[in-house]
Parts: C-alpha cells; structure tokens; sequence
C-alpha cells in the first residue's frame, strides 16, 4: 500500500492517465459508450495545454525544445477522432519519465551501492567497555573495535599485530589486502574473518570513505553537454517532422495523415538516450575504481589528445628504493640513515617513506625526535636525539651548512642530503622504477587517440629524463614548481589536456587542465579535490581505463540517439504512405523509447566484463 501511494505521488500524470484510459475503455460497454470520445480527448487535451504552458515559457527564456511535436501530435491526434492515439501518447509522456528513472538506476547501480554502504556505526572502546556510537562521533585517538564481516568506520591505524581487509568498494580490486599493526586501513574497508582493534587516524568527515562519497555525488548530479544534444537536434527534427506530416496531408488530401505522421515522430528517445548512457558510463568506471566526478568530464575524456603526468608516484612506482649511501669524511654511513630515517617520519615528500623504509628493512631503531619542522620543497629540519639534522635538497643543505661536497648522482638516482649539526654528512642514493603497467597504458591511450605525451616533474633533469627515455616521452619539463606546473598545461596548444598527478603540489595544475586525474590511491585529499577524476587504484592503466570509457559512453549516447531518430523517420516514412494507422504508430514509439534506453544501458559495459567484475 505505502509503494502504491509513493507511486502515486511521484507519478501522478501517469496514474491519471492509466485512471482515464480505464474509465473511458469501461464506459464503451455502457450505455454512456459517447462519453468515452469526450473523456479521453478532453483530458489529452488539457495534458497538450499543460505542456503547452511549459513549451511556452521556455521559447520566452529563449530556450526552443522538442515538446512541439508532443503537443502538435497530440491535438492533430484529437482533431482528426483518434483520441485513443493520443492517449497513448500522453502515456508515452508521462510514462516516459519513470521509464527513464528506473534506466537510471540501473545505469548508476555502482554509484547507489558505494553511497548506501557508508560507514554508519562504530563500536569505540572506553576504560574497557564497548559502546555503539555513530561514526560521526568518533575522534581522532579512539580506539575502535571492528568485528567479522563489518566495514571500517574511519580511517584508522591496526593496533592488532595483522588483519585481513576487503577494500574492493574503495579500489575496485577484489582480493583481500593484507594489513600489519601500524599500517592504515581505510574507511569502508570490509574487516575479514576476525574482529580487530583499531585506533581512529582521522574524524568520519575527513576519512576516505567519505571523500569518495563527496566525489560521487558530485558525479551523479552533473550534466554534459552531450546529455542535452536532444536540444542541437530540436528544431531541424522538428521542421522535418511537420514538413513530412503536412506534405503527406496535402498529397492524400486526409488530416488524418498529417495526425498518423506526428504520432511516431513524438522524440521520446533524444530525451532519454543521452542521460542513461552518461550514467552508465560513470557507474561502469566506479566498478572499475575509477571516481568520475562529472558527466561532462566523461565527454572531455572522450576528446583527449594530450597527457601530461608527474613522474614520482604517477608513471613510477613512487617508492623509490635505497641504491647506495656516500658519506664525507668518514661518517659512518649506518648513523646517518638512521638520523635521517628519524627526521623523515615529520616528512610529508614521498622520498621520506622510502628513507624510513631503507632504514626499517636495515633493522635500525628510529630515534627520539625533540622537535621537527618541514620546508616545503626543500625538506625537513630536526633535533633528533640531542643533534641538529637537516634531510633534504642538495642547494638547502648546502646554504644550511658547511662542507657540503656534490655527489656525482647515475642516470635514474635520486640524492637526499644529510647534514648534521651544521656540517654535510652525505647523500643516501635511491632509485625510483618505472610502473609495470605504464608502458602499455602509453600505448593504449596512443591507440585510443591521444598524440602528445609530457612528463612535468619538480625531479631533477638527468633523473627526469633518464626515465622518460624508458617510455619514449620526449617533452620533458624538470626541477618545476606547482606554478610552473600550471603554466605548462594552460600553454599546451593540443587539447584537451589531461594531468595525472599524486601529490599536494599537482592539486594546483589537477584544477587548472580540461581533465585532472588524481592517482588517489596514494594521492593527497587536496589532489583528489581538485580533480576531475579519481583513480582509487594505485595503477597508471586505469588512466587509460578512463579515457576508454569515456569514448565508450559518447559513443554509445550518440548511436542510442541516432537508432532512435532513424527508426522515428523511418515510421514517419512509412505513415506518410498511410500504412501505419495512428494508434499502431503510437505503440510502436514505445518500442522506439525501449530500444532506445537497452541502447544506452551498454555504457555499462560488455557483459563479460560485469561478470567478471562481479566475481
């Protein structure tokens, strides 16, 4: 009873036109059987001067849609005593808007299952005790319990020594990451077979699971440009379809003609096609872990044709390896990691993760940290145990310090400067690789259209294009600043731009290109804000991925809404000749909206690939 009455409320045109219909089909086995004609024709009448009204108003805004065929069909339909055509028509209509909901469920399936699995409840231990609390309660230090089977209510460090998590919602990967105490484990992370305790790394709102809700629904709210290409075919469809509908009546010398021609060109599918299919194209890119904020980005993906990236974290692995360790004056090279390993702890630089690392795999204790203080894009400035240490930048170090000797760095190496206690130390080496599946996502997005490639990195020259010469990028911008950055993109002459990017310092030049792509699995939330796209999974193909679906949905939406109009011409072909009465004519245009809206729900994907998504 409660889904008939919210049927009812949504839907009220189509429940009265149903109601009419019925009424007027009862009294034609009544002695009442004139009243049907009234009935039917009068209420298909007052629907065309609704629609009318609103036809109105959008010519005086200076907006010309497509209700003019509608509207003339249905009074052409009156006029000439095929009310029961017409009332097909305003079923058509009316009905055309739930057909178009429930496609669009369907198409944003992916999107609906991420926002409904929001993290709601949150078990937080106090003094021993469990209390249910709401996710949104929960403070940064708590310590939380999470049992089989639920999700990870905030981002949150493992206090247990291991746990097993499903993060397929938040990545789109599907077997189970393995976590250590210490490690972060993301909101809306699926615990596995066992309870854990964790300790709250970040508030509900700020946490990962959150952000990519945001994100999501920026997405499913949008418009693009092509979703109102119904709009760009409306009068030249128009035009055609009442120069087609009066020469058939002037040729036959029959109304009726100029009614049986306006039934089937009624344009339905150009207003339903386009939308569906953008849905699709952003529910198809969720499951794949690829956060596609706007339906017009989906558009501007479409059209790629230059890709600028950064090169650490983005086209490398972005956890570069310890190569060697050079040391002046003989230093011992085992203390200087592990005084730069301890100050590189206060580091954001995704060099100081792999510092601490090399020092962590080489079993050396960090050490207490008094105070610590970072510069950015030059390093970090800290009291490690009783001394001075500074971690950074070869021309920091050596304005912050004396005896600085350079170090002759190999193509590929990347060199951290250590001074201590004012005096240069050394230089810890590192190699960063190149990502397995870069080489072949260039040669997907080169397949896919895309003709220039630019690499703009704050690295230096040498390490910047010893790598790019592994991929065969020859553009190379080095040693740039995040404003250098944004310049470079807004120069390039071949666009649209995209910008794939990691880090803080891309979230400028992200916002600034026609598409910013943020590698949000290691990202920062200021990347992923501020661009277009979102790639859950830490993998350059998935930019690929992106640009694939893109060309994908616009390509879909616009044969949908081809398949459509060719096959309304064709109808009005045929009831041109006066072979398709007006009520046979207004059936078939709802077989013309179906086939319209299977068309679009394509976008989804090939079916082998959603089966496979979905073991």
């Amino acid at each position: 009873m409660a889904q008939a009455s919210a049927l009812i409320k949504r839907y009220p045109l189509v429940v009265a036109t149903l109601v009419v219909a019925a009424v007027g089909l009862a009294l034609l086995f009544t002695p009442a059987e004139w009243l049907t004609k009234w009935l039917v024709s009068g209420y298909a009448i007052a629907v065309a001067l609704f629609l009318g009204y609103g036809m109105v108003r959008d010519v005086i805004r200076g907006h010309l849609g497509i209700d003019i065929l509608a509207v003339t069909a249905i009074t052409a339909a009156v006029l000439v005593g095929e009310y029961w055509a017409a009332i097909i028509i305003v079923l058509m209509l009316t009905g055309g808007e739930a057909l178009e909901d429930y496609a669009e469920l369907r198409s944003k399936r992916e999107l609906t299952a991420l926002l409904n699995r929001a993290p709601q409840i949150a078990h937080r231990i106090v003094q021993g005790e469990t209390q249910d609390v709401s996710a949104n309660e929960v403070r940064v230090g708590d310590t939380i319990l999470v049992r089989p089977g639920e999700l990870v209510p905030v981002d949150a460090l493992l206090k247990d020594p291991s746990g097993t998590f499903d993060e397929s919602s938040l990545t789109g990967e599907s077997i189970p990451v393995e976590r250590v105490a210490g490690e972060l484990v993301p909101s809306g992370a699926v615990n596995g077979s066992t309870a854990v305790t964790l300790e709250a790394a970040a508030t509900a709102a700020d946490s990962q699971y959150q952000l990519i809700v945001r994100l999501v629904t920026e997405a499913a709210n949008s418009k693009a440009k092509v979703v109102r290409l119904a709009d760009r075919y409306a009068v030249p469809f128009t035009v055609f379809a009442l120069a087609l509908a009066g020469l058939a009546w002037a040729v036959s010398g029959e109304p009726v003609r100029f009614a049986e021609v306006l039934v089937v060109a009624t344009p339905c599918p150009l207003l339903i096609a386009a939308p569906v299919a953008f849905m699709a194209g952003m529910s198809r890119s969720a499951k794949a872990g690829i956060i596609v904020k706007g339906s017009s980005t989906l558009e501007t993906l479409s059209r790629i044709r230059t890709v600028a990236a950064d090169k650490t974290g983005t086209l490398t692995r972005g956890t570069p390896e310890l190569e060697r360790l050079h040391v002046n004056n003989g230093f011992d090279p085992m203390l200087m990691l592990q005084l730069a390993a301890s100050a590189e702890v206060f580091s954001s630089h995704v060099l100081a993760d792999s510092v601490v690392r090399a020092a962590k795999q080489r079993e050396l204790a960090l050490l207490k940290v008094n105070a610590a203080q970072e510069f950015a894009t030059n390093g970090v400035h800290a009291n490690v145990d009783g001394r001075d240490v500074r971690v950074g930048k070869p021309s920091w170090i050596e304005t912050n310090s004396t005896g600085f000797e350079p170090v002759h760095i190999k193509a590929g190496e990347l060199a951290v400067h250590v001074a201590v206690d004012g005096v240069a130390v050394g230089a810890i080496l590192m190699r960063d690789q190149v990502r397995t599946s870069t080489p072949a996502a260039l040669d997907a997005l080169r397949a896919a259209g895309v003709q220039k490639f630019v690499m703009i990195t704050g690295d230096t020259k040498e390490t910047a294009n010893y790598i790019a010469t592994q991929l065969g990028i020859t553009d190379v911008h080095a040693e740039c600043q995040p404003a250098d950055k944004v310049k470079i993109v807004a120069s390039e002459p071949l666009r649209p731009v995209m910008m794939v990017g990691d880090g803080l310092n891309d979230a400028p030049v992200l916002a600034a290109s026609d598409v910013g792509v943020a590698m949000g699995a290691r990202g920062s939330t200021a990347a992923s804000e501020s661009a277009d796209v979102v790639n859950l999974v830490d993998d350059f193909s998935r930019v690929a991925l992106a640009v694939k679906y893109g060309k994908d949905t616009v390509r879909i939406a616009l044969q949908s809404i081809w398949l459509g109009i060719i096959i309304s011409v064709g109808l009005m072909g045929i009831a041109a000749f006066g072979f398709l009465p007006a009520i046979a004519g207004a059936w078939l245009q709802e077989v013309v909206d179906l086939v319209a809206i299977l068309g679009a729900l394509r976008a989804l994907g090939p079916r082998s690939e959603r089966r496979a998504a979905n073991r």
